[in-house]
């Protein structure tokens, strides 16, 4: 079982729900993506939105539905950190339920458009020491 050193609840919204009454599969990106915006804002210290980081690759499997009352966590940790690239593992709960498991790759670039440049260094400390702290 792969080790998650990072979880954060997530409340589905009425929005979230479709026509066939649970959570459109569309969705649980975006539920992967305010994980994310937790954990860079509880873990590195800095707000998703005040860097420059671009999602490159999203996989997503889907396992059980989410209903609109249910109790929704995302676990989360990085599984492999590159120059300038980050992978990250979840796994989507309801409550001992996997909804979903999926995978993310995130790569921090220029502002100017000059294409990737290496992670900072006190990311990396930090995303390391969390992993190693969580058994990973």
């Amino acid at each position: 079982m792969p080790t998650f050193e990072y979880e954060t609840d997530i409340q589905v919204r009425f929005r979230d729900v479709d026509a066939m009454h649970h959570v459109n599969n569309a969705v649980y990106a975006t539920y992967l993506e305010q994980a994310r915006v937790d954990y860079y804002a509880d873990v590195l210290g800095v707000g998703l939105d005040d860097i420059d980081t671009v999602l490159v690759n999203l996989e997503i499997d889907y396992r059980s539905e989410i209903e609109l009352d249910d109790e929704v966590t995302v676990a989360m940790g990085v599984r492999s950190i590159g120059k300038s690239s980050v992978t990250m593992g979840y796994e989507v709960r309801v409550g001992d339920r996997v909804a979903a498991t999926a995978e993310t790759v995130q790569v921090y670039v220029d502002p100017d458009g000059d294409g990737a440049r290496p992670l900072p260094a006190a990311w990396v400390d930090r995303m390391e020491s969390r992993r190693a702290e969580a058994g990973g």
